[in-house]
């Protein structure tokens, strides 16, 4: 079987290809949410780099990447201009540049060491979807914490194949829809096949994960939940008064006193000015929201240990605070800013802007809340910490029967950020198996169920409460059990495949330089 080692299209077509494709996965995520884009997006990239070397499958990549993040994260340009976006965006692209040019090589070694079906249907999607997954594990982490936002497997949660993730996790659902891309693209490439032979395996895949079943997750318990969103002026420029938060969130949640039977009541991040623990009036008005509710109050606000700060979570009952979180993952730019000494000779204007630092909590994501049926144990986390895997994870894994996620969105307006995070929060859902309560300072509030369905929300820019009983889970999903494990051994095996088709490509160059060797000799 004769197997083309040329690129699929020239050049200039790959690289207007890679930008329409770029533009196009975007909107399989919200604020559209048109999932199917994703595919034909991927389509487009793995086409134009079938073929290429791994400078020009770098460019394809690269442009695909900037085309890609700059409308993604738009929302970066709200209040500190473009030169972020940019720069975030600019990253990003570089990594897709290095991601696609190693795929570029896997189009051109693979079919040459595995030639036929096996290679071509088997070990070449497998290299590609797992040199793609590689990708995504190193900049989700590296450099300054990562950036793990905008992945493949972030883009399924309303497919029918979205009970893959309490199987697979995150990791594990984009190296299946890449997979499926590149098996779908080699079965319309192979020659030598008839039609039916070549709709065999795409068609066969698809329907196999379509009606792979849900991890079941029995309800143990309920747990009742008060989440209020006070609707105060909790972005960074906002103009407020001291106490405006506090006063905003109290406002919200006071209809409520005497009225509801509740476990907890939720505050979102940014909701006290002050700490209780340190400054009387504040504690006076958890005190009372207490009191009226009859329930403990799970707020934020900034604490301050020897010169460092933090942006914590408290639980509080009674006068005091019976637990603590410090949010584990700061976001890069925004709550601290790495290496401040360099970047203040190259953007000193924007360095200025974060004169306050978080410090990175190393505190334990559980809490241990008192009812009248005994403690329950619930995992917490912090806006960007939604889309930390370790972090969820370990918090399910250490006991929390549901997730409660706060976030403060106001910087971000009306803009798909508020969207994306709430689809972070829903894939977390069906990934370890846990109802989730995301309460925000001004949208989206929401409960989330385990199998990742809204079930309530309220609108953006609306002071208002939720009332919800949501259903206490113990069971631990294939996802949160492995961990890591699926992501190493989809990124191990796709590099182990380029590697081996790297090395066994040598001794076959050796063999055809003996041979012409020997032809000349003879000649």
């Amino acid at each position: 079987m004769h197997e083309r080692s040329h690129p699929t299209l020239p050049l200039w077509a790959a690289v207007l290809v890679a930008t329409a494709s770029g533009l196009v996965a975007d909107a399989a995520y919200p604020d559209r949410g048109w999932w199917p884009f994703l595919l034909v997006g991927l389509a487009g990239l793995l086409v134009s780099l079938a073929g290429r070397t791994f400078w020009s499958g770098a460019l394809v990549g690269l442009v695909y990447g900037f085309a890609f993040y700059l409308v993604h994260i738009s929302w970066a340009t709200q209040w500190v201009g473009p030169l972020p976006w940019i720069a975030l965006s600019g990253v990003m692209a570089v990594s897709h540049a290095v991601g696609a040019g190693l795929i570029a090589l896997a189009y051109r070694w693979l079919p040459r060491a595995w030639p036929g079906i096996a290679g071509r249907l088997v070990a070449l999607p497998i290299a590609v979807a797992g040199l793609y997954v590689a990708r995504e594990a190193v900049i989700s982490i590296w450099p300054y914490g990562g950036f793990a936002w905008g992945r493949a497997g972030h883009a399924m949660i309303d497919a029918p194949v979205a009970p893959l993730y309490a199987w697979l996790g995150i990791s594990g659902m984009t190296f299946v829809v890449v997979w499926f891309v590149a098996v779908t693209i080699e079965a319309v490439r192979m020659r030598g096949l008839d039609p039916l032979r070549r709709a065999i395996a795409p068609v066969g895949l698809a329907t196999a994960l379509i009606v792979w079943p849900a991890w079941p997750t029995p309800a143990t318990g309920e747990f009742r939940v008060a989440v209020v969103q006070g609707n105060g002026p909790a972005g960074y420029f906002d103009e407020r008064e001291a106490g405006d938060l506090l006063r905003a969130q109290y406002a919200a949640t006071r209809p409520l006193f005497g009225e509801v039977d509740v476990d907890l009541v939720l505050w979102p991040e940014g909701s006290s000015d002050w700490d209780p623990q340190v400054e009387p009036y504040a504690a006076g008005v958890w005190d009372e929201v207490v009191e009226g509710m009859g329930a403990p109050l799970l707020g934020q606000a900034v604490t301050e240990r020897g010169r460092e700060y933090f942006n914590t979570a408290i639980l509080w009952d009674a006068g005091r605070a019976l637990d603590a979180y410090d949010k584990r993952h700061p976001v890069v730019w925004g709550e601290y800013i790495p290496d401040r000494a360099f970047f203040e000779l190259i953007v000193p204007d924007l360095t200025s802007m974060i004169a306050r630092e978080y410090a990175f909590g190393t505190t334990d994501a559980v809490m241990d809340v008192p009812t009248r049926g005994g403690d329950v144990r619930v995992a917490v986390n912090i806006c960007y910490d939604i889309v930390d895997d370790a972090l969820l994870r370990e918090s399910v894994l250490d006991g929390g029967r549901v997730i409660l996620a706060s976030s403060n969105n106001a910087d971000f307006g009306r803009t798909d950020e508020s969207v994306q995070q709430l689809a972070f929060a829903r894939i977390r859902a069906v990934e370890l198996g846990r109802a989730v309560v995301n309460a925000s300072t001004v949208g989206i509030t929401a409960v989330i169920g385990p199998d990742g369905r809204v079930v309530d929300r309220l609108p953006w820019y609306t002071a208002g409460t939720i009332v919800t009983a949501v259903p206490l889970i113990d069971t631990v999903t294939p996802a949160a059990a492995g961990g890591r494990h699926v992501e190493f051994a989809a990124a191990g095996l796709g590099v182990a495949l380029l590697l081996g088709a790297r090395l066994s490509a040598v001794p076959l160059r050796a063999g055809r330089r003996r041979a012409r060797r020997q032809a000349l000799l003879r000649s």
